[in-house]
């Protein structure tokens, strides 16, 4: 781009030597003077007498005879320095331009490569949520927990799992939050429960932070918070028995139809 930016440039002076009227002007005046003052001194004066003119006197006459010249050229130069530079800022200008577009599209391409990245890992760590949230309802309510769960049960929601369903265990344990179930020691209740439920919320939000380094109107965010997953990592920080988590951020349904309204009453 600096290169291409030279190049105009220098061709946009050769372009003032080759066009500009101001010079061609200057050129047909200054040849205009110099044929009236040829005329001038063989008319009045004379060469002979010229040539013997003390020097003094001759540096006078011809400084007086080109002043008006360097002073016609001193003004050409000052218009076409001017010219110049506002050439100069025009190519700068565009070549400002042309940076910031550059720029926008470096971090949009940024931004593309971060989500790319996450939606990678974001699919490893929603089957490593899926494989704890297993490990916690097996338990509790399978087999090794109260039996609520029999094992063929438990076998065909692990097929679920294998086949890329790694939300079945989460669905499962918000239907019995439903139903009105004491969530607290499902969670909590031995250590082993508590060791994977924390290692759920871990997992999560470390998720959830990925999510809004990539993220653009919190879409990515809350279509997090709002999955299986994201549902029940919410309800586990919410019956901690030692933590007080602060709760997640949603993006308010309510603020963001005012936001739509209060534009499109502006516009």
């Amino acid at each position: 781009m600096d290169n291409k930016n030279d190049n105009r440039l220098k061709d946009s002076l050769r372009g003032f030597d080759r066009q500009d009227w101001r010079i061609q002007f200057g050129l047909v005046v200054t040849l205009i003077w110099l044929l009236l003052g040829t005329l001038y001194m063989t008319v009045n004066v004379g060469w002979s007498r010229f040539a013997t003119l003390p020097i003094e006197d001759m540096g006078s006459f011809l400084e007086g005879a080109f002043a008006p010249l360097a002073f016609l050229w001193l003004v050409i130069g000052l218009f076409i320095q001017q010219s110049i530079q506002a050439q100069n800022n025009r190519e700068l200008y565009h070549s400002n331009i042309v940076s910031a577009r550059q720029a926008e599209a470096l971090a949009a391409n940024e931004k593309n490569a971060r989500q790319e990245t996450f939606f990678k890992i974001a699919d490893n760590t929603r089957r490593q949520l899926g494989g704890i949230s297993g490990l916690l309802l097996q338990s509790c309510k399978g087999p090794a927990g109260d039996g609520s769960l029999s094992e063929a049960e438990m076998m065909e929601m692990w097929h679920h799992f294998a086949t890329g369903d790694f939300e079945v265990f989460s669905r499962r344990f918000l239907i019995l939050a439903g139903r009105g179930e004491n969530m607290g020691p499902l969670f909590y209740g031995t250590q082993i429960r508590t060791t994977h439920t924390e290692n759920f919320i871990v997992n999560f939000d470390r998720l959830l932070k990925l999510a809004r380094d990539c993220d653009v109107n919190n879409i990515i965010t809350d279509a997090q918070l709002h999955s299986a997953h994201g549902l029940l990592s919410s309800r586990m920080r919410e019956l901690h028995p030692r933590i007080k988590f602060r709760r997640y951020e949603l993006t308010r349904t309510s603020d963001y139809l005012g936001q739509i309204m209060k534009n499109s009453q502006e516009a």
